[in-house]
């Protein structure tokens, strides 16, 4: 391709950009001198730039080497000579410490510098210093060492934009000397700055459209001049140790404020108060702080507000209805406070809500019958106290994917139309007092990843069609942004995270989030009243991870299918009524690291001590007397008969005497006792009164199945 393209020696820009061109730069490019525009964007170039025909390119003015794979010195001295040069962008290539650095200054003055990627450079390189005409500079994820270079903002009165996030910077944040005037957007995130927010930012940085110092150890409280920044829009102060409350002078001076982040820090007391003018906000983060009292009534006037994320605080007191006329809202976000009463009616008006979170609360009543109309995507509403039945509030939210009501006192059945959630992925309605079967309607949902039913009263048996998949081709990309500096991606990425998931395995319970939850696949039906067989259709779910059937009245035998379950981590069988042999090709489930098959009543041999099932122990296969093999007993080892030896005494009664009249009426008398001492400890002490009334159901049931399984 550059064999015609190096003959046009006149040609001034040169546009190869967006290609699958790749390998070494052709030597030829050096004949093209009077090029003053070059660009390689997005192509598979490599090589090192140090000896490359760009160095010859002495006329350029504009070079972009993004998204390629060239090995460019941090210094950039092979640019040195090209004293026409304004624009560098060399974005996601390799950076790497040249050594052998000459004493030399470059003979052009760059208007923009945008060098950010991944690489291990040190210092901020010298050559900066001579760099007074910056308007854009980005160096971030260049790993750059030092204190923060307030020079930079010093010698270059007109720099517009500054990124130095995800670098080792250190030390405190320093501001220059007299205000810039200039600065607009400033992202200084994920380094190791310290100590307090100068108080004057406000003052010397009164240009700014976005400021970002989140993920640093900032102290101290928010400064009130930040109220001062008339034009800002994006305000992230988050991951910091920053204390106190929300400055006054800020919401009512940051007027044009559309996204104010402040989570993960140590900040208290109300949120706003009455002097309040951040109408125009469009996201709202303060999870993780100590923020107390109401949600505050002033955010009733915020007609753009999309998310909202009070989690993790300390408010209290009801839910304003006034929420359900905030249209536009598409997160309502704040679980782990102590909101109370029910959940407004008014909800029903929010007809583009995606998130609702309002998990571990003390929220009670029923969920509205409107409830899940709309495109609403999660829903988590778990460790509330919410009741009533589970009817078909949710059954038009087609767009459905996560459904969490565990931890609740909801009654009633499952309902039937639960197939039509027909995006449906995680199903958790752990821990209430549902009842009646398992509706066969689950399984015509095909996205589902997690179903998890604990800890209810459900009965019946399971059905056999149950079918789960998962989500590997989830993508959390969101694609790079043209714009230095812009936060409006925000307002995209919350929405693609979504809230985590509880889901027990390995007898612990743990959140599933983000891309780790798509990999996610399980089914928990443990602690209810299941009857019947295993289906051996669950041994086809070859990609489950977990799957607990403890604690119910299960019979028959565990299916050799169960083999297929290549991915399985978990499998509690324990406290069922299972009999028979336990599969020995259970062995070649490689995964597995939990294994249980306690209290039941099955025979013969334990898998062989080999791979995964060499790390269990005897605890994993308690409670079934016929079983053998390690770590049980021995199955080699067999009780002799009992000898009895003949002897001259052999046939007649014992020298002693027993007054059988005694001996029945002590006999009697005792056992009257012993049901009088049973009866009081039970009366006495509720816990072993409700185990003592599980373990005789369990007695009974357990008699049943055995009596009808051989009479049958």
């Amino acid at each position: 391709m550059f064999t015609g393209l190096c003959e046009l020696t006149h040609l001034e820009e040169l546009d190869v950009s967006y290609n699958y061109l790749g390998g070494a730069l052709p030597s030829c490019l050096s004949n093209l001198t009077s090029l003053l525009s070059l660009s390689l964007y997005s192509n598979k170039f490599s090589g090192d730039i140090a000896l490359s025909p760009l160095n010859k390119l002495t006329s350029l003015q504009y070079l972009s080497l993004s998204d390629n794979h060239f090995r460019i010195p941090i210094s950039l001295q092979p640019f040195f000579n090209h004293s026409k040069l304004k624009h560098i962008y060399a974005e996601n290539n390799e950076f790497y410490i040249d050594t052998n650095i000459e004493s030399l200054e470059p003979t052009f003055q760059l208007n923009t510098l945008l060098l950010s990627s991944c690489g291990d450079c040190g210092a901020i390189p010298n050559f900066l210093y001579s760099q007074h005409d910056l308007e854009h500079l980005d160096l971030s994820h260049l790993d750059l060492t030092g204190e923060f270079p307030i020079w930079l903002l010093e010698n270059n009165t007109r720099l517009k934009t500054l990124s130095l996030v995800n670098n080792s910077l250190s030390g405190p944040i320093e501001l220059p000397a007299h205000s810039h005037m200039s600065l607009e957007y400033l992202d200084i995130s994920k380094n190791f700055l310290d100590g307090h927010i100068p108080m004057e930012i406000g003052a010397s940085l009164p240009s700014l459209l976005e400021l970002n110092i989140s993920e640093n150890s900032l102290i101290g409280s928010i400064p009130p001049s930040i109220g001062d920044m008339e034009l800002l829009q994006f305000l992230d102060l988050s991951h910091n140790n920053l204390s106190g409350g929300i400055p006054e002078k800020l919401t009512m001076g940051c007027s044009s404020l559309r996204l104010l982040t402040l989570s993960n820090n140590n900040l208290q007391g109300q949120i706003f108060s009455e002097k309040f003018s951040l109408f125009q906000l469009v996201e709202l983060q303060l999870d993780g702080n100590h923020f107390s009292g109401s949600i505050p009534k002033s955010l009733s006037n915020c007609s753009s507000l999309s998310s909202i994320d009070f989690s993790n605080n300390n408010l209290s007191g009801r839910i304003p209805s006034w929420m359900g006329n905030m249209s536009c809202l598409q997160e309502i976000i704040m679980s782990n406070n102590g909101l109370e009463g029910p959940i407004p009616i008014d909800f029903c008006q929010l007809q583009y809500l995606l998130i609702l979170d309002l998990s571990n609360n003390n929220i009670s009543g029923s969920l509205p019958s409107c409830f899940g109309q709309g495109h609403i995507i999660h829903v988590h509403l778990s460790k509330n106290r919410l009741e009533g039945s589970l009817t078909t509030q949710f059954c038009k939210s087609s767009s459905l994917v996560t459904l969490d009501l565990s931890y609740n006192q909801l009654s009633g059945n499952i309902p039937n139309c639960i197939n039509m959630l027909g995006e449906l992925s995680y199903l958790i309605l752990k821990n209430n007092n549902l009842e009646g079967k398992i509706p066969f309607q689950l399984c015509k949902l095909q996205n589902l990843s997690l179903i998890d039913l604990s800890q209810n009263h459900l009965s019946g048996r399971i059905p056999s069609c149950l079918k789960l998949t998962t989500h590997e081709l989830y993508n959390e990309d969101h694609g790079v942004l043209p714009v230095i500096g812009s936060t409006l991606h925000h307002f995209n990425n919350t929405l693609s995270v979504g809230e985590p998931v509880h889901f027990t395995t390995k007898n612990m319970a743990y959140s599933y989030k983000g891309r780790l939850l798509t990999y996610m696949s399980g089914i928990d039906l443990s602690c209810n009243k299941l009857i019947g067989e295993i289906p051996y259709e669950i041994g086809h779910l070859s990609k489950i991870h977990v799957l607990n059937l403890s604690h119910n009245f299960l019979v028959g035998g565990i299916p050799s299918t169960f083999s297929n379950l290549e991915q399985i981590e978990s499998l509690d069988l324990s406290y069922n009524n299972l009999s028979g042999k336990i599969p020995p090709e259970l062995v070649e489930l490689y995964f597995l690291s939990t294994f249980s098959v306690a209290y039941n009543n099955l025979s013969g041999k334990t898998p062989a001590r080999i791979r995964q099932f060499a790390t269990f122990d005897g605890s994993c296969y308690r409670g079934n007397p016929l079983l053998c093999g390690e770590p049980m007993k021995s199955c080699s080892t067999t009780s002799p008969p009992p000898m009895i030896q003949e002897g001259p005494t052999q046939g007649r009664e014992d020298d002693g005497f027993i007054d059988m009249g005694v001996f029945y009426v002590s006999l009697t008398v005792s056992y009257i006792m012993v049901l009088i001492t049973i009866a009081a400890v039970l009366y006495i002490n509720p816990y072993w009164r409700r185990a003592w009334f599980y373990y005789t159901e369990m007695c009974f049931v357990s008699s049943y199945y055995f009596i009808v399984d051989h009479l049958s």
